[in-house]
This record gives structure tokens, sequence and C-alpha cells, in this order.
């Protein structure tokens, strides 16, 4: 029998986009969580996913990046506790902390975010650091300044793997990188801004490898089709998302990929007390962007305000395109809407503007 349960009428793990937004509009509307209410976030701070490549590009500095939690927190009645979420078992209502804490809820929302996926057999030869988390990203990023790696291997073909790679070379402008992608690069988008793309990794001196997925890592290698291409100093994966082990055994209705499945209330299709955003969720026609995930965060905020008062939940509908805008390193970026694509200054204008303007909101 377990002893010194917590419990908690109202709890939010991860400080992701959709919470975040959740929190301002709760400010805003002069909503204020239960008593007891808890949110849980590894880090006393959240850092703002679309300014990493200006931070890596030394154009921002790191307190322009994050959020501090405890005033947001404080002013809607949370208590915030740092701590990282271990396990969670559904069906009883239960979270296990990784600081051994215990807690049972009633209402629980979950916008813990992903990790970076390792499709391939390694081992163990080389370091692997995922660009998510980012906290853990931005801390090696920091110890290689002052001993920068000979040779970097970035894999994914996105958009995180395309911003990565031109951040990276202002940081160090003498490391050889060489980007992978499994597929054509920015293949979900249209081809001109592909193209745009090519011409820019061109530019900054990244080798690009197109249609060519990595098998497998052995003896510090990179083999391709069972043959070695390359002999990095590090390999950054920039390969999607990929869902924590405790989604899989937590007894939540999961996708295939372990994906937490939501309705467009963004219940647990299996637990509806069960709220989840953005990365660590499942909605048909909603990618795992932090575009989308600030769209959720409005609907959230007012559906956990809702559960809690026995009201009806509102819904939340994916926009069919979202504008997309790719940082350039040098303060111009790469756009697209729908089929168009462009790039320039102005673009980067836009992008800084959305931005800055986000975290002006946040604090």
């Amino acid at each position: 029998m377990q002893t010194n349960i917590r419990n908690a009428p109202l709890v939010l793990v991860g400080a992701g986009h959709a919470h975040l937004v959740s929190l301002r509009h709760w400010v805003t509307q002069g909503y204020r969580a239960p008593a007891g209410s808890l949110m849980i976030n590894p880090e006393p701070q959240a850092w703002y996913s679309g300014m990493m490549p200006g931070l890596i590009a030394g154009r921002f500095q790191s307190e322009q990046c994050q959020v501090p939690l405890a005033g947001l927190c404080a002013a809607v009645g949370l208590e915030l506790v740092c701590s990282k979420l271990s396990e969670l078992n559904a069906d009883t209502g239960l979270l296990e902390l990784a600081d051994g804490q215990t807690i049972e809820f009633e209402t629980l929302s979950l916008n813990s975010g992903a990790a970076a996926p390792t499709p391939f057999e390694h081992d163990q030869s080389l370091q692997l650091l995922g660009a998510k988390p980012f906290p853990g990203f931005i801390h090696q990023w920091q110890s290689w300044l002052s001993s920068p790696p000979r040779q970097l291997a970035i894999l994914g073909g996105g958009a995180a793997g395309f911003e990565l790679a031109v951040a990276l070379r202002i940081s160090f402008p003498d490391t050889l990188l060489d980007l992978f992608s499994s597929r054509t690069l920015l293949s979900g988008h249209p081809p001109r801004l592909a193209r745009l793309a090519r011409a820019r990794l061109k530019h900054a001196q990244v080798t690009l490898h197109e249609n060519q997925p990595i098998d497998s890592i052995t003896d510090g290698q990179l083999y391709v089709q069972s043959s070695a291409v390359l002999q990095p100093q590090a390999v950054i994966l920039a390969t999607g998302t990929a869902a924590p082990a405790w989604q899989r055994r937590c007894g939540l209705d999961c996708d295939a990929d372990g994906f937490i499945r939501i309705n467009p209330q963004l219940q647990s299709l299996s637990h509806p007390s069960i709220f989840a955003s953005g990365d660590c969720a499942s909605l048909p026609d909603t990618p795992h962007s932090g575009v989308y995930a600030v769209r959720q965060g409005g609907v959230l905020g007012d559906n956990l305000m809702a559960q809690i008062k026995g009201t009806a939940l509102k819904t939340y509908q994916p926009q069919p395109s979202a504008l997309a805008l790719l940082a350039c390193a040098d303060g111009s970026a790469l756009l697209s809407y729908g089929s168009l694509a462009t790039e320039g200054r102005l673009a980067g204008k836009l992008k800084d503007w959305l931005d800055l303007r986000f975290m002006r909101q946040m604090t």
C-alpha cells in the first residue's frame, strides 16, 4: 500500500506551447485553478523552440528564449513542482515523479513533449544528441562552444534539421557539417522551398545527403545500405518525434507509435478526465508542430476549466494549412504557405516579430 500520496484536483504535466498558451488564457480570463493544483515540469523555465535556431546562431541570448514559470503559475493558482514524470497509471489516477513523489489527480493535462527517435541500430560508439528535449541539447551545444567538434552529422531532412544545420555553421565555422535526409529535403513542403533550402545549405557549406536513411552506427561510422559513409565526432538527431516509454505502458489508448489518441476536445479517447496536446498527442490532421500546439492552447485552457466545472467542452479544429517560417541564421527566413514559397529579410522580420510577440505574451 502506497503512503504519502499527494492529492491534486488538477495537474498539468509539461510546460509546452499548449500549456503556456492555456495559462496565459487563464490570466486574461481571470481563471484560477482549484486549490492544490499543480504544474509539473523538469525545469523552472520553459524553452521556446521557435527561437532555438536564433540562439544557436548568436542572434538571441538564452534568457530571451525562456519563459519563467513561477510567476505565470502563481498568477493562476498553480504550484510549480520541478520534477520529471516517471510513470502514469491512467486507471488509478496516479502519477509517479522522478523525485519520488506520488500524486493522485482528478483531472490531468499532458503537454509533455516528445524525444527524438533513433530509427536505426547503434553500438554507442558515437555520441547521439537529440534536438529534443531542448535543455539537454542546449547544455551540450554550450559545452561544444569551448571545444568545437571536428565533424557533426545532423540526421533529419525536415525544418528542424535544416534550421539546426545553418545555425550550427555560425556557431562552428570550422566544423565539417553533414545533413542526412531519409527522403528528399523538406519533403512535406512545396518543391520551391526545398530548392531554396538547398541553396542555403550550399552557401553555408553544409554537405547534404538526400534519400540516404541511416541504417546503423558501428565502430563510430554511419552506414547507409550497409556501406560506411561518414565518421563524425557526434550525431544530432532531428528526426521527428518519439513517444516516451511511460506513454506506452500508462493504460491510455495510444496509436501505433505510442502517442496518446485524443478527440477534438483534446481528451484521451479512453480516459476523458485526461487531456493531451502537442507532441505527446495523436489527432487526425494535426502534425507535431508548435504552430498547431499554440492553436490548441486556447481550447485546452477553456476545456480544463469546463471539465472542472462540469460544463460543455469546446472543439479544436486544426487549420488546413499552416504558415512555415524557417530561420536561416542571418536574420532572413524561408517562408511557405500552402503551395507558395519565398525567402528573404522580410520573412525573417516576420518570424522574429511573431516569436518575440509570443514571448512578450508569456512574460
